[in-house]
């Protein structure tokens, strides 16, 4: 598809957000990106250093790019997830800080917004955000309660009209740089316990009495240009800025991460795309000996690993565009999105791998942005649900659904399930065997990183059908093919070894004679 010229945006300036072309406004956004990135700062350069120059920011946001998360009676382009995949993947190959920073906005608050908020609210926090330059973010974990979010300890109290939120929450990303936060809370009793359920507040940061205390700003590890930190929280919010569920607080939390860990491959697909093109090239220029690096075995590869996981990222965000809209709940899909989220984030990392692997020393410059992905891309594998947590929820819920269904056989139940059909029977001699119900923590995890990569076949197998290039189809299924056999290959070797308490006492090999 021939990409429109930028400047045929012009033509558009004067209509609507959601009446310009996809194209031509997507179009607009990278044009401003690299003017940003390039022109008003060195992006190798400011990837070293923390936060984002505010010049730069400015560019980028007068493009609207958020108004990709706003629905179009409020002034935005309608809330489609599928322009959100394709503005994330665009950032990503230039930039994951920024693809990641966009992504805060949008998954992590304006969607959440246009689905719970109150229609009192929406419209002012919307118009900021189009008009204002605004962003917001998402406050959940909690120092002592990451993974553990549901017995988090911040609390609310009611005051007449007002809520009262007090606590302390954490890496909760643009931390001290976002306008608007949606914090979480759990009501106090008048018992001083905490109530099961989880509540969810819109804070206007910029408002007396809505303002949030810093008290640390993290040195975090890679994502330079995202300011992360511990928060103090003791607000007085407006009782129409509580979000409304429609049925508890905690399937709107669901809903809410299940939708953004849908979105993820359109950060994944512009980042891997970037290391594919930066190996690929090095690979061609650099030879070694009379030969190309590219002309190696090896390296080919690593190479065709990299260009499946494009297509396989590029199967999610076809999946995701189509059932991750805002319009539908998603509270009980974890099975789809825990596979998206766990399998694209161990696809970032692989890729980063091979491209500083290829790259060699080169790489280990901090200027270079295959190292650099390293530990940019590192943490995807935790936020959002740790990939190990993922994967073992991922293969609980298979082992309740197949109780339910009376089947033990894996590859049956697999071949009856919507999400595994059509590549179940691809893999069916693999896959043929009776499924232990008691399976230990560990194999929960190996089951389910088998589980992330069957769902991921099938919709690589849904877009061949579509009509993706077949080839770049076939590719990825071979290699999504390999993996899975490997992976079963281990799950069915027994291993309980554990922790050797005081290892050290008779394991030194200087006592040895």
């Amino acid at each position: 598809m021939q990409r429109p010229d930028t400047n045929t945006f012009e033509k558009f300036k004067d209509r609507k957000l959601s009446e310009i072309p996809f194209e031509s406004f997507l179009a607009n956004f990278k044009a401003r990106m690299n003017n940003a990135l390039k022109n008003l700062a060195d992006v190798n350069k400011m990837a070293l250093s923390r936060g984002m120059p505010p010049p730069v920011i400015r560019e980028i946001l007068s493009a609207s790019p958020l108004s990709v998360g706003i629905p179009a009676r409020y002034g935005g382009r309608g809330g489609g997830i599928d322009e959100n995949l394709a503005l994330l993947s665009e950032a990503a190959y230039e930039s994951l800080s920024l693809s990641l920073t966009l992504g805060i906005n949008t998954a992590l608050f304006l969607q959440p917004v246009a689905r719970y908020a109150r229609e009192e609210v929406k419209a002012p926090v919307f118009s900021r955000f189009l008009n204002a330059e605004a962003m917001g973010g998402l406050m959940i974990t909690e120092p002592g309660f990451g993974s553990d979010a549901l017995n988090m300890q911040s609390s609310y109290t009611c005051r007449k009209d007002k809520y009262h939120l007090q606590g302390t929450k954490h890496w909760a990303g643009l931390t001290g740089l976002a306008d608007f936060w949606l914090l979480t809370a759990r009501e106090r009793g008048s018992n001083d316990d905490l109530r099961r359920d989880i509540d969810f507040f819109i804070c206007d940061a910029k408002m007396p009495g809505q303002q949030i205390v810093v008290e640390e700003l993290y040195e975090n590890l890679g994502l330079y240009q995202i300011p992360y930190g511990r928060n103090r929280i003791d607000v007085e919010l407006p009782a129409l800025q509580r979000l409304v569920p429609e049925t508890t607080g905690v399937k709107m939390m669901l809903d809410l991460l299940h939708r953004s860990r849908m979105q993820f491959p359109g950060m994944g697909l512009g980042f891997i795309r970037r290391m594919l093109d930066e190996a690929a090239g090095h690979a061609a220029r650099r030879k070694i000996g009379r030969k190309t690096l590219s002309q190696y075995d090896q390296v080919q590869h690593r190479l065709s690993k990299m260009q499946a996981s494009y297509t396989i990222c590029s199967a999610m965000c076809a999946s995701s565009s189509t059932t991750a809209g805002i319009e539908n709940d998603l509270s009980a899909e974890g099975f789809q999105a825990n596979s998206i989220k766990s399998v694209v984030t161990d696809l970032m990392q692989e890729a980063a791998q091979s491209a500083t692997q290829l790259f060699g020393a080169q790489a280990y410059r901090l200027d270079n942005i295959a190292g650099r992905g390293i530990v940019d891309s590192r943490p995807f594998q935790i936020f959002e649900g740790s990939n190990d947590i993922l994967y073992a929820q991922i293969s609980e819920g298979l082992v309740k659904m197949m109780k339910k269904a009376g089947e033990s056989n894996l590859y049956r139940f697999l071949k009856s399930f919507s999400l595994t059909a059509r590549a179940a029977e691809m893999l069916k001699g693999p896959l043929s065997f009776r499924l232990k119900a008691d399976l230990p923590q560990r194999k929960l995890v190996e089951l389910g990183q088998v589980l992330g990569r069957i769902v991921s076949s099938e919709m690589v197998i849904g877009i061949g059908e579509k009509g993706f290039r077949k080839d770049l189809v076939d590719n990825a299924l071979a290699v999504l093919s390999q993996e899975i056999t490997a992976l079963i290959g281990s799950f069915g070797h027994e291993n309980s070894i554990r922790l050797v308490e005081d290892y050290q006492y008779g394991s030194s090999w200087r006592d040895l004679k």
